[in-house]
C-alpha cells in the first residue's frame, strides 16, 4: 500500500478513536502522521474536516448533559480570544509556543498520571473557567491547540464524565468551525486537501465509532483517569512534532 495512504489512513483513525473516547486530541494524534505526507497547510484542512464530522457523534452523546450556562463561560470568552491569536501569529513563533504548551501537558500528565487518586476542584470558579476559556481561544488562533488548557482543567473538576465532555466537546467544536471557516475563506480546502480527505475521513469516522463505544462503557473515575493519561500522551506528541519539524 502507498505510504500516503498509510499515513492518511492511521492518522485519521488515530485522531477519530481519541476524539470519539475523550472529545478532543484529534489534531495532536493525527497530525504527526499526516504531516508526514502532506504540507502543513493541506494537513491542517484535512484535520479540521475529520474534527468536525468526527465531533458530531460525540456531541450528540453528550447532548442531555451539556448545560449552556456553563458552556458560556468557557465558550464566549474563547470567541473573543481567537481572533486575538490570529493576531499575535505575526508577533509570536508558532514553533516556541507548541513547546511551550507540549511541555505544560507533559509536566501536568505526567504529575497526575502517577498519583494514586487524582485531586478535585471543587467550588465555583466562574472568573478563572472565562480566563481558561479566553486563553483557549488564543491557543486555538495561534496554534489550534483551544483544547489543551480547558481539558487541564476539566480533568479536574468534581464532575460526570458527560459534564466534562459536554463542556470540551462543544468548545473544541466551535473554535474549530470558526478556524475552519477561515481557512476556506483563505482558499484552503483545495483540490488534494479534498482528495486526502476522501481517504482519512472515512477511517477518522471508524476510529470516532470506536472511541465513542469505549466512552459509553467506562466509568467517571476511568474516565477521568484516561483524559490524564490523554493529556500526557497529547504533550509528547507534540513536543516530538514540534522537535522534528
Amino acid at each position: 500500500m502507498d505510504m500516503v495512504i498509510i499515513c492518511l489512513i492511521a492518522g485519521g483513525f488515530a485522531g477519530g478513536f481519541v476524539n470519539g473516547l475523550a472529545g478532543f486530541g484529534t489534531a495532536l494524534f493525527a497530525l504527526g502522521w499526516f504531516l508526514q505526507v502532506l504540507p502543513p497547510r493541506e494537513a491542517v484542512g484535512v484535520v479540521l474536516v475529520c474534527t468536525l464530522v468526527t465531533g458530531l457523534g460525540g456531541m450528540w452523546q453528550v447532548r442531555h448533559s451539556i448545560h449552556l450556562r456553563r458552556l458560556a463561560r468557557f465558550l464566549v470568552p474563547g470567541l473573543i480570544g481567537t481572533p486575538f491569536g490570529l493576531m499575535a501569529l505575526a508577533l509570536v513563533d508558532a514553533s516556541s509556543l507548541s513547546l511551550i504548551v507540549g511541555m505544560m501537558l507533559l509536566a501536568y500528565g505526567g504529575y497526575f498520571s502517577f498519583r494514586r487518586s487524582i485531586p478535585e476542584i471543587t467550588g465555583s470558579w466562574k472568573v478563572l473557567e472565562s480566563g481558561i476559556g479566553f486563553a483557549g481561544g488564543v491557543l486555538g488562533g495561534m496554534a489550534g491547540l483551544c483544547g489543551a488548557l480547558p481539558s487541564m482543567w476539566l480533568a479536574l473538576r468534581p464532575w460526570a464524565k458527560g459534564e466534562r465532555r459536554g463542556v470540551l466537546q462543544p468548545y473544541n467544536m466551535v473554535i474549530l468551525t470558526v478556524a475552519a471557516g477561515l481557512l476556506a475563506y483563505d482558499g484552503g480546502f483545495t483540490l488534494p486537501v479534498l482528495s486526502s480527505l476522501g481517504v482519512a475521513l472515512p477511517a477518522s469516522i471508524v476510529g470516532s465509532v470506536a472511541g465513542l463505544m469505549l466512552f459509553r462503557r467506562i466509568s467517571d473515575a476511568v474516565y477521568q483517569r484516561l483524559l490524564i493519561i490523554l493529556i500526557l500522551l497529547s504533550g509528547i506528541s507534540l513536543l516530538v512534532r514540534t522537535l522534528l519539524l
